[in-house]
Parts: C-alpha cells; structure tokens; sequence
C-alpha cells in the first residue's frame, strides 16, 4: 500500500465515493419500480432512525481515530496509535450493541412517532418491522468504521476507499435480487421486501470489513508497528485516549447527528401538517419518500465530492497542525473551498435544471411530485457540503465547543421554522415541501456563516482569494445555464426513460464542456488547481 498526498487522496476517496454513489443510484430503478412511493417511504423510515442511531454509536469514530493516528503517527508516537486503535475497536463494539438493543426495545414507540394515528399507508407494525431488521447492521459497522479511520490516518486512502465500493456494490446486489425475489417471485409482502433491502447493511458491511481486515494483515510492516515504548506515552493511560477519542468523535458525531436530526424534524412534522392543510396521507409520504429516499440519493452524488474531500483533508490538517505549520493549514481550507465551489456548484444548477428528466430515468414518468421537489431539495446537497468542509475543519482544528454550538443553532432554525415555512409556502400558493427544503437551506447556511467568522477570527484566515473565484465561477455557470436554456427550447419533453437518458447526456456533456472551456479561457481553473495539474492533464490527453 502507499501513502497519499492531499490532492491524491482527495481524488481517490471523491472517485470511488462517486462510485459508491452511482451505484446507490442506478439500483434505485429497479428498486423503485418493485416497491414504489410507498415502499420507499418505508425504507425511509427505516433508514431515518437507523443513521440516527448509527451516527451516534460510529459517525466520529472513523474521522477521530483517523484525526488521532495522524497526530501520533506525525510525532512518531506509534505505541499510543495502536493503543488509540485497540480502545476505538472496544469503545465502539459497546456503543454499537447499545444502539442495537435500544432500537430492537424502542421500535415500536418510534413507529409511533412517525405515523400516529394517521390511517392509509404505512402501518405503525411495518414501520417497527424494518427498524429492527436494521438494527442488526449496528453490530458490524462500528468496527468497519473504525478500520478505516485508522488507514485513513495512515493516509492509506485507496483500501479505505475501495472498501466502500464493496459494500455498495454487495448492498445493491442483495437489495435488487432480494426485493425481486420476494414480490416477484415468492410473492410475499412488502414490508417482508423492505426487510431484505434493510438487512442488506449488515452482510454488505461485513464483506467491506474483511477485505480491509485482509488488507491490514498483508501490509503490517507499512504500520510502524516495532517500536518502543517512550517515557512520555507510558504517562499516558487508557482512560485519557479515551476520552480524547471522544472528544475528536462529538462533534463529528454531532454533524451526522444534525443531518439525521433534519431528516427526523421532517419526518415528525410532515404527514401531520400537509394533512393539516388539506393533503392527502399519499402525498405527504410521497414527499417523505423524496426527500428521505429517493431524491436524497441524488443528492448524495453531488455530496460526494465533498465527503471525499473531506476523508483526505482531516488526516491532512489535523498534521500540519499538530507541527503549527499554520501557512499550509490555511492554505488547504482555502483550496478545500474553492474546488468544492467550482466542482459541486455546475453539479447542482445542473441536476435541477433538467429534474425532469433525471427523475424519469430512475423512477418513472409517473411522480408529478419527486420531480417538483428534487428540482428544489438538490440545492441542499450544495450547501451541506460546504456545512460538512466547514465543521470538518473547525473539528480537525480542535475547535470542538464551537463546532457543537453553531451545529446546535442550525438545528434550532430548524426545528423552529419547519411548519411555519410549510404553512407560509402553502399560503402563498407554492408546495409545502418547499417551505420544507427552505428550512433547510437556511439552517445551514446559518452554520456555515458561523462557522466561517470563527475560523477566520482564530486563524486570521482570508477569504478574499475564495470569494473572488466564486465570483469568476458564476461567469462560466451563467454561460452553462443559458446554454442549458436554449437547449431546453429545441429538445422536446418526453416520457420515455431511454429518451430521457440520451438527453441528459447531452445536457451533461455539451454544460460541461461550456463550463470547463469558459473557466479555462478565464483561468479560473488554473486558479484554483494550480498550474501544474492542469498543464499535465492537458499534456496526458493532447490538449492544446
């Protein structure tokens, strides 16, 4: 295995999580037409409680222990690195089974929740079903995600990436040959179906665990494991990585908390107040179903980039730091921006440009409502991946009382917003779903806003240089757009899914190749990447 730099792994980690994606994506047409909205509702509830659950046993773990070995593997600290990998493993065993226990006992009550008392969909029983089907995935993942903090730590982005792939493609696999074999062929129920597609976590993640497992044992000379014991790691007891541990894990664990916590605010104030206003039960889960299933999965293309971004800058900065090279700290925070503006902005103006068509390729022609929402909802894909750069950062800083707090006033916008910006956007004579979506919005924005003000207070960072490129950028997205216009005035509106297709490849490559060409001839490109990269990928591919 080697190592890699900033940039590497930074591509690799996007690359296959944009794999991982594309997958999560592409299994959703069949899937989608075997269980429609309702199913899909379904598996959203499922999933809902289970990343809330499943954030708090592990969502930190993999960035803390990756943010822990980094430190002691830059002051050459190898016995407290191992001993920090040793302790993560058991830490997060214990919370695993506690998660898995409280969802087996408490199903029913979150069922409850969701559902109430509202009749024509799905039942409180079904809802309790799936939950503990899922339940069972907290008894793996913990342990996987520890593994891969600790190579990414290591800077050993490729395995750690890799692995990813696995366990979607083996998720995909089960959930499409599953769910097909249980309606289709065996003609059971659908929550029997749903069940299979949860359960998919667990064998998926077991698979990824062992081709790490594997990786780890064929390469242990790479993990600077002879060494001896110094006099100041003897000072340090179990009990004090621990908690240090736990204090890199919190906020991390508080951001996918947050992300969970959003989609939970919706889930417990949709179906009660579009029914309040007059909808019918379907529809209301039909946005549940959008927003929590089918249309986030979309999203989380576009939130990709950043998540891959992320996997490399912590590990990154979290060394630089340790060293008080505070020059190359501030210097990737900016990079780290400023390429996640210009890949992910184009991304999302895009998706939501033709919606129309995206949706018809995956679910059909036959949702007036996934398409009216996800032209909405794509554009918090955007803002959460610079919420999730933002809060990433402060954390790998060590800023972590502050991270808690600006992730604890989005959440409160939230949660106090939700329903009056439904009602609001009912009033006014537009969809309740985007008084939800705008809720959102603003929630983190309202992060990002804080978060930025604190890290340029601590570190006298200047955003001067990232706010002029992303002026720059707006020139060649203006330019995509208004080509995507015109191209929408020729291009006639059609139902079938291989119609649709063949257009938004066109759509996709003729914006692309608009967006990038005008960012060349601007040099924005070469501003934010440097000279270097590009003058080699135009050398690789022959461009003059």
């Amino acid at each position: 295995m080697k190592k890699n730099s900033f940039i590497q792994g930074a591509v690799i980690a996007t690359l296959c999580i944009v794999i991982s994606k594309i997958l999560g994506v592409i299994y959703v047409i069949p899937f989608y037409s075997l269980i429609g909205e309702k199913g899909g509702a379904l598996y959203g509830y499922a999933y809902s409680i289970y990343g809330l659950f499943l954030n708090l046993s592990t969502a930190g773990i993999p960035f803390a222990i990756s943010k822990i070995t980094s430190e002691y593997s830059a002051l050459k600290q190898y016995y407290l690195k191992e001993k920090s990998y040793i302790i993560s493993k058991y830490l997060m065993c214990g919370l695993g089974v506690f998660g898995f226990v409280v969802l087996m006992f408490f199903a029913p009550f979150v069922a409850d929740v969701f559902i109430g008392d509202i009749k024509g969909g799905n039942t409180k029983e079904d809802v309790a079903f799936v939950i503990r089907v899922i339940s069972f995935a907290l008894l793996i993942v913990p342990i996987l995600s520890v593994t891969r903090g600790y190579l990414q730590g290591h800077k050993f982005i490729t395995p750690s990436s890799i692995s990813q792939v696995i366990e979607q493609f083996v998720r995909v696999l089960i959930i499409v040959i599953g769910t097909f074999l249980c309606l289709r062929v065996f003609d059971l129920e659908l929550r029997i179906a749903i069940g299979i597609a949860v359960f998919s976590a667990v064998i998926s993640a077991f698979v990824s665990y062992i081709y790490l497992k594997i990786k780890v044992i064929k390469n242990k000379e790479a993990f600077n494991l002879s060494y001896e014991i110094t006099e100041d790691e003897k000072k340090v007891t179990s009990k004090d990585i621990a908690f240090r541990l736990l204090a890199y894990a919190i906020p991390f664990i508080l951001l996918d908390i947050v992300s969970s916590a959003y989609s939970f605010v919706d889930l417990s104030t949709i179906n009660r107040t579009m029914v309040s206003l007059g909808y019918d039960i379907s529809e209301s889960e039909s946005v549940i179903s959008v927003l929590t299933t089918w249309g986030s999965k979309l999203n989380m293309i576009v939130m990709a980039v950043s998540s891959g971004m992320i996997v490399s800058l912590v590990p990154n900065i979290a060394s630089s730091y340790i060293v008080k090279d505070y020059k190359d700290v501030k210097n990737k925070i900016n990079e780290a921006l400023q390429s996640l503006i210009f890949v992910i902005l184009p991304m999302t103006v895009g998706l939501s440009l033709i919606s129309n068509y995206v949706w018809t390729i995956f679910f059909g022609p036959n949702s007036s409502i996934g398409p009216l929402v996800f032209s909405y909802s794509i554009f918090t894909a955007f803002t959460m991946s610079i919420f999730n750069i933002t809060v990433s950062t402060m954390h790998s800083l060590g800023h972590s009382k502050m991270v808690i707090n600006t992730l604890t006033s989005g959440l409160i916008v939230k949660i106090i917003i939700n329903i009056p910006f439904m009602k609001l956007f009912n009033y006014i004579g537009l969809h309740p779903s985007y008084g939800v979506i705008t809720s959102t919005l603003l929630s983190n924005v309202v992060v990002i806003i804080f978060n930025l003000i604190f890290l340029k207070k601590k570190l006298n960072i200047k955003y001067k240089d990232t706010f002029i490129t992303f002026i720059k950028n707006l020139i060649p997205l203006s330019v995509m757009i208004f080509v995507v216009l015109i191209m929408k005035k020729f291009i006639p509106i059609s139902t079938s899914r291989v119609m649709c297709l063949i257009y938004s490849f066109v759509y996709a490559i003729l914006g692309g190749l608009v967006y990038i060409i005008v960012s060349m001839k601007t040099k924005l490109v070469y501003n934010i990447f440097g000279n270097n990269i590009i003058n080699k990928i135009k050398t690789k591919f022959k461009i003059n």
